[in-house]
């Protein structure tokens, strides 16, 4: 493609030689994009893949996902993205559950997973960097590809697999909703999620070290192009190349969980201070709660940047604060986004008064109709009246903003008071010399449960159970404090920054 020639990406800018993305000294033009993702649909169609067939994308968080995922919507597929850590069994699991008929890997050795596929009678295998028996070179594959254009509106519709914590994990098809919105209201919460532009506008520059096999990495990746903005990418969250990149490539926007803003804050103060990071003009927090002191002190190195922002896979974003919102309320997770329902409920699915702690459910645009094979959402998620049970524990203030106290499922209950971990972690990772803290509830014969906690301190440090209780003194109701504390020098972490509590409680107890 030259100069001036129209692109079959509807959004592409007129300059489609200008830089789209780049990834350590690699970067791809939009007119690579277009022909290489033309070129990868026509083989992937050579090979059998067509319209409607579900492609498995196993990568890392690369610029070649760009690639893979425009040109399995130029064959007119669904993308269906795997954790690159699951094993052969798992992702297998995955593909057959999905009904799979493609896989786009980039594993350091696939021969493994190639093996435990070979059952599933796949149309394509791609490998990506290592080539495989049993599998086509991706290099190879865009070099014989037809460059015809393939006029596609937007990237491949994508189907996010839960974790799997509660049983075997389910499909969630982002775009297979219950009721699909009215264009005009699903404009009005779409432009309320991205806090009307501040998340992707024309000429951001976004880094982007998310995983790409939850929802936040893609639709920020995509959010970003479609704005026809620049895409930074980080195949492995770093904290000090994360500053660097910021400050070599004028990064604009960030979205990060919060134990990458831990990590960056706990780097050297000699590092943090030379770092230029006036570029940053929005940074978004998430998916898990995190406490107010992290937000004062990413707000203190980054400035008055920082959105928090509350979602899940199955209903979309619900909540999101700004910065004004944090400086008022710095405990909050904002308000419900427009066009999105909120209410406090019990166990019976009842709607509590306002100040009272309950289960979060919503109603969005954007709900999903339910799992991929398993029917629509049933009772136990979804109430009668179209509201979402969140499975996360919180509640509403007189104002209408939202705090998080914790997932039901990790909820303490010592002798009949319920207990949240994530208030207990707020106060113990506020300390000095804790870098991460996770708290867990174990088996009590006369309290029934009671909580504990691991510690990740800060290199050098001594600090002891005896010095955080200590610290805990006035912050925390006695009943709430740990009653043993392990010391551990690295926290499980998932790809998306969540701690694996299910880890850590198999590595202590």
């Amino acid at each position: 493609m030259t100069l001036g020639q129209r692109s079959s990406i509807a959004f592409a800018p007129t300059d489609v030689n200008s830089v789209c993305a780049t990834e350590g000294d690699r970067t791809l033009t939009w007119a690579e994009l277009d022909d290489h993702s033309n070129r990868l649909a026509s083989s992937l169609a050579t090979q059998g893949i067509g319209a409607g067939d579900a492609v498995a994308i196993r990568l890392h968080t690369r610029l070649e996902w760009l690639v893979v995922s425009l040109g399995i919507a130029k064959v007119g597929g669904t993308a269906v993205a795997i954790n690159y850590k699951l094993t052969p069994p798992e992702a297998t699991y995955i593909l057959r559950d999905c009904n799979v008929r493609g896989a786009i890997v980039d594993d350091a050795d696939p021969r493994t997973l190639i093996e435990a596929w070979s059952e599933l009678d796949l149309f394509a295998i791609v490998t990506l960097d290592q080539r495989a028996p049993g599998a086509s070179f991706y290099d190879h594959m865009i070099a014989i590809g037809s460059t015809d254009p393939r006029p596609v509106d937007d990237f491949a519709p994508i189907v996010i697999y839960s974790s799997g914590t509660t049983g075997a994990p389910k499909g969630a098809p982002l775009g297979g909703w219950r009721t699909p919105p009215d264009a005009r209201i699903f404009a009005e919460y779409s432009a309320s999620v991205n806090f009307d532009g501040a998340s992707a506008g024309p000429g951001c520059c976004s880094l982007i070290n998310l995983p790409m096999h939850h929802g936040a990495g893609p639709s920020y990746t995509r959010g970003t192009l479609k704005a026809n903005g620049t895409v930074i990418f980080q195949r492995r969250f770093d904290p000090a190349e994360t500053l660097r990149l910021i400050e070599k490539h004028r990064v604009t926007n960030w979205t990060a969980v919060p134990t990458m803003l831990q990590r960056i804050l706990a780097l050297p103060e000699e590092t943090l201070t030379r770092s230029d990071l006036s570029s940053i003009k929005y940074i978004a927090g998430g998916a898990a709660p995190f406490g107010s002191h992290i937000k004062e002190k990413v707000t203190d190195l980054f400035g008055e940047v920082l959105h928090e922002m509350y979602g899940c896979t199955e209903a979309g974003m619900l909540t999101g604060a700004t910065p004004s919102d944090l400086r008022e309320r710095p405990t909050s997770s904002g308000r419900p986004f427009r066009h999105v329902d909120l209410k406090i409920i019990d166990e019976d699915g009842t709607s509590l008064t306002t100040g009272v702690t309950g289960e979060i459910a919503v109603r969005t645009p954007v709900v999903i109709e339910g799992y991929i094979g398993r029917g629509p959402l049933g009772s136990d998620r979804l109430l009668p009246d179209g509201f979402y049970r969140t499975g996360d524990v919180g509640h509403v203030d007189d104002a209408g903003y939202l705090y998080i106290h914790d997932r039901i499922t990790d909820m303490i209950i010592a002798g009949g008071t319920n207990i949240y971990p994530a208030e207990i972690e707020a106060v113990l990772n506020a300390h000095p010399d804790v870098v991460m803290a996770a708290v867990l509830g174990v088996p009590h014969e006369e309290l029934g449960e009671q909580p504990i906690a691991a510690i990740q301190r800060r290199e050098g440090s001594t600090v002891t159970a005896a010095d955080i209780l200590t610290y805990c003194e006035g912050q925390l109701a006695k009943f709430k404090w740990p009653r043993k504390f392990y010391f551990i020098n690295k926290m499980p972490i998932s790809p998306m920054g969540k701690l694996l509590k299910r880890e850590l409680r198999t590595e202590l107890l």
